[in-house]
């Protein structure tokens, strides 16, 4: 017992000193702010906005800049704010801004740490750090993570912190925390069982302003067979194991409100403790991820919608092989985040838009979401 309150006072000390530094979104240092300036990503292949903001009557400005929901600057806790809405909270909370930079931070999740003797994936980890020099590369235990989300959360959104605690499944809790971190720190999170090919600093297209993009994301699946719905659960799913962000975006923003809010409603009906593997894609996963961004892509309050020609949906991405930009999102074709597996029009490894490598070895997920690849065998 002795030993275990030592290691939780020294995770507490050590969240509180990270929590001080970072408190006011550290950008990259001015040497990495210098190569991201300099990073030259493949020849310009970004295709032109899909729906291009301009500036609608409610402010929200050009280019997917935050409207009056990511610019209030009120402390969390004056006034009536804990009476406000769970997503205008966060908004507040942790406020976003399209032109900061990218936060040199690497987030990754697992029941050990690599100092540890069972840690089995030094060497996917080692490839974030190898290709990020400079940047701040943490992985965090389930023990920290709940700390995390505790000090990050606790005093301005006790519900979130209420969500987190009663969910049943440590997947569950792993797809909300990659979530939560991103929206209150930003930076590039990955999955543990996932290698970095190239540089997060190829990822955005040379000719993109990386003041003008907020989220970078990745198609994980495209199928076009007519049974697709036996395999997934949306037409275009959009990858979760590898997401870069900058904190407070209005996507990351929504999905933890949907799944905060889900999980209260099943907690509070007496159902949440009955949730099993087959329900995490629907929950935590893809699916709400995927929902979150298109419905940020025809929102309103972000776009001009009158100047569209209709909804975006997945039609305008399927079948894509070079990035495409819509607002301030960076959409990457599937190979980017899931190369090398020889389906839905997705290149090799050694392709030049081959980003990442998900290698589907961590035992938390549940076999039901390990679902690249089962096309093969049909």
């Amino acid at each position: 017992m002795l030993n275990f309150r030592r290691a939780l006072v020294a995770a507490a000390l050590f969240i509180t000193v990270l929590f001080f530094i970072t408190w006011s979104t550290s950008p990259p240092s001015e040497t990495l702010a210098a190569e991201y300036a300099k990073a030259q990503a493949e020849p310009d292949t970004t295709q032109p906005d899909l729906n291009a903001a301009v500036g609608g009557s409610d402010g929200t400005g050009v280019r997917g800049r935050p409207g009056p929901h990511g610019q209030h600057h009120q402390h969390p806790m004056q006034g009536k704010f804990l009476t406000l809405p769970l997503y205008d909270r966060l908004a507040r909370q942790y406020p976003y801004d399209v032109e900061a930079k990218f936060p040199a931070y690497i987030w990754q999740t697992w029941k050990w740490t690599p100092a540890h003797g069972e840690f089995n994936f030094r060497e996917q980890e080692a490839s974030w750090t190898e290709l990020h020099p400079g940047f701040v590369h943490e992985v965090v235990t389930d023990t920290v993570a709940s700390q995390f989300v505790r000090m990050l959360y606790g005093p301005a959104t006790p519900e979130i912190v209420e969500a987190y605690d009663a969910l049943p499944l440590p997947v569950l809790k792993a797809d909300f925390f990659r979530y939560l971190i991103l929206l209150a720190r930003g930076g590039i999170y990955a999955d543990i069982d996932t290698s970095a090919i190239r540089s997060a600093l190829e990822w955005i297209p040379s000719s993109v302003p990386r003041d003008e993009v907020g989220l970078v994301i990745g198609i994980e699946a495209d199928p076009d067979r007519p049974d697709w719905q036996d395999w997934y659960s949306r037409r275009i799913q959009f990858c979760q194991w590898t997401i870069q962000a900058k904190p407070g975006h209005p996507v990351l923003r929504d999905v933890v409100t949907r799944i905060t809010e889900h999980a209260l409603r099943l907690k509070r009906a007496g159902s949440l403790a009955a949730i099993n593997d087959g329900a995490v894609i629907e929950f935590t996963g893809p699916a709400p991820w995927t929902d979150a961004i298109f419905d940020y892509f025809n929102d309103p309050r972000f776009f001009d919608l009158s100047r569209s020609v209709g909804p975006i949906d997945w039609r305008n991405f399927t079948g894509m092989e070079t990035p495409r930009r819509v607002g301030d999102v960076i959409v990457l074709p599937i190979t980017s985040f899931s190369p090398g597996v020889r389906q839905m029009g997705a290149k090799d490894t050694d392709d030049p838009m081959a980003f990442v490598q998900h290698n589907f070895e961590g035992s938390w997920k549940p076999q039901n979401e390990r679902h690249i690849g089962k096309e093969d065998a049909s």
